[in-house]
This record gives structure tokens, sequence and C-alpha cells, in this order.
């Protein structure tokens, strides 16, 4: 009777035991959320700098807007459909002596060299980082060779007037003969339709970013960072009408650092913190706005404070380092993706005016 009594209090024991690394694993504590979120930062920094590393970062954050299209695009007269087929082929940069001028067609320094059911555009890379000396001659550039190339296999740009076009391009980048990604945005804007605006590039290796936005009574907007499509990092901004809510919308905001997500609705007393969809009770999040931002984004202005059941205190900032300001450069370098407008639409403008 003694050892079968021991028995059943060792099994009594071991199911306690099971019970509470059940328990734990269902509520994960603070200690896991610490552990948690300072490793998806981590895991995120390191992607950063993959990123900011990589040959495409220096072409799609490109940021010059003083280059000015050698077209009228904003004239209110201009109505018109490019395709693709009206534009498709190879085109090769070439050296002009000729002094450039702001004025002189983009494609006069491209030579049409063969027939392509994509439109490819070979040009030096030094020349797409510094747009300005697109249309200018040095005597170096003669020992520059057409080391990047776009190479674009959807293309439609179906424009109005500033407040009502359709836009869509799909192409790949290449830098040295080599993959580094590829790029592609659809833009539709119209005094019906709304807003929506999608832009994404997938880096060579694994990474992929991409910005979305869509309007109406529920308005969307997005910031993704993802590896093989787990998401790295991810702000995200849905508002609702509602004519009884405050200033006439509700709110929601979500930030998501890996398996770690911080969410703040409208009406609530403060933002919650969640660990693999689990609400963790006992540490608290405190979002900080340094300055007004419509968009209410870390990738601007803002940053969040969370204090640990341990008492301890860190920022999202601070969790992430340095590679904030590469995050921001991303963010924005998709709102615009200048370099696209800079090569393919400005010489899809003289291509089918014939600009020469």
């Amino acid at each position: 009777m003694e050892t079968q009594g021991r028995r059943i209090a060792a099994a009594a024991i071991l199911s306690i035991l099971v019970w509470g690394c059940a328990k734990n694993e269902s509520n994960p504590d603070s200690n896991s959320l610490k552990q948690s979120i300072t490793g998806s930062s981590a895991n995120l920094s390191k992607a950063m700098e993959a990123i900011a590393a990589s040959p495409a970062y220096t072409i799609l954050t490109v940021n010059d807007g003083s280059f000015k299209n050698s077209g009228s695009v904003a004239d209110s007269a201009y109505r018109d459909y490019i395709s693709l087929a009206k534009i498709k082929g190879v085109y090769e940069y070439k050296y002009s002596v000729k002094p450039g001028k702001w004025g002189i067609p983009l494609i006069s320094f491209f030579n049409r060299t063969a027939d392509d059911d994509k439109m490819i555009v070979r040009l030096p890379l030094v020349k797409v980082q510094n747009p300005r000396l697109l249309r200018h001659f040095s005597p170096v550039d003669t020992a520059l060779t057409n080391n990047f190339a776009i190479a674009v296999s959807d293309y439609h740009n179906n424009y109005n007037n500033y407040h009502d076009f359709d836009y869509a391009l799909a192409s790949e980048i290449s830098v040295d003969n080599a993959v580094a990604g590829t790029l592609n945005i659809n833009s539709l804007i119209g005094p019906q339709k709304g807003i929506h605006y999608m832009a994404q590039y997938a880096f060579s290796g694994s990474y992929t970013a991409k910005y979305m936005y869509d309007s109406g009574d529920t308005s969307v907007s997005s910031f993704t960072i993802s590896d093989n499509n787990a998401v790295l990092y991810q702000e995200k901004l849905m508002t609702i009408r509602n004519d009884t809510a405050r200033f006439g919308r509700e709110f929601q905001y979500w930030l998501t650092i890996g398996n770690v997500q911080i969410v703040k609705r409208s009406g609530t007393v403060k933002p919650e913190i969640y660990l693999n969809d689990v609400l963790q009770p006992n540490a608290t999040v405190k979002i900080i706005d340094h300055a007004a931002d419509p968009e209410a984004s870390v990738c601007r202005k803002r940053d969040i404070q969370i204090t640990f059941e341990d008492g301890t205190t860190t920022t999202v900032s601070a969790l992430i380092g340095s590679s904030v300001a590469n995050i921001k450069t991303l963010f924005e370098s998709l709102h615009q993706v200048y370099f696209a407008a800079y090569i393919v639409d400005w010489m899809a403008y003289d291509i089918y005016y014939n600009r020469n």
C-alpha cells in the first residue's frame, strides 16, 4: 500500500508540473516577451544591414526630385494611355559629347538596339545613382559600361490628370549581369475609385519590402519588411468612418516585430502588447508622438516605450538601433520610387511621343 501511495503522489506531482508547463506555454511571461522582442529586433537589424549593403538599396533609395521630366506631364491637356506594347525593345545608353540640357529628351542618350517583348533599358549604374548625370557628358564616361539594367515585363500608364490615372509596372533589376531584385508598382487614383497604391521590392536574397495604401470609408496603410513571407517588421494603420466617434473616425494601429505585436485602438485606455497572439497584461506600453504624423508611424516621428513586468524599460528605437534610419529611408522610397520614374516613365513618354 505504501508503494502504491508513493506512485499516486508522484503521478499527482507530475500532473501538476505538466499542467504548469502547459499554462506557461499558453500564457508566456514577461521574460519571454523581453527575450522575444529583443531577438526579433536583432533579426530585423540583421535584415536591414543586408538590405542596406545590397546593390538594389542605393538604387531604390535614389531621391532627387529636382530632376525634371523632358515632357510636360503635369500639363492639364495631357491625356493618353501608354502600354508596354508601345515602348518595348532594348535601349542602350550611349555617350554624347554634346552639352546636356534639361530640355533634351532622355531618349536622345539611348540607342534602340533590338526588338524584345519587354522594355529593357541598360545604362551605367552611376547614372542611375546620380540622375543629374544622365543628361551630362564627362570624359570619364568613356570608361563606364552599361552595368545596370531594368527589364520591364508589364507596364501601362493611363493618365487623364493628376487625380485620375491608372499605373502599373513590373520589372526585374540587374547589376553587373546579376539579378538584384524585382520591383512592382500598382497605382490607381480616381474621383469615384479613391486611392489604391502598392509598391513592393523583392531583394535578390529572401527579403522583401512592401508599402500599401487603400482609401475609402475604411482606409488602410501598411509597411512591411519580411523574410520568406515571415514578417520581421510591420506598421499598419486602419481608420474607419464612424459619425459617432471622435473626429468622425475610429482608428486601429498595429506594430509587429517578429512574434510581438503592439496594438492601439481609439477609445481604449492604453495600448496592448501581445506575444504569439497572447495578451501580456503585466507589460505596459506608452506611445510617444514627437510631432504630428498623419500616418502615425515609427518610420517618421513616433516611438514606443515598453515597460516589462520586471520593471525594466526600453523603446522601439533603442531595440532597433541604427537600423531605424534605413527603415525610414526604405519606407519613404516605397512611397515614391523615384528611380522608376527617372528611367522607365520618362523614357516611355519620349518613346511614345517620338522625341529623338
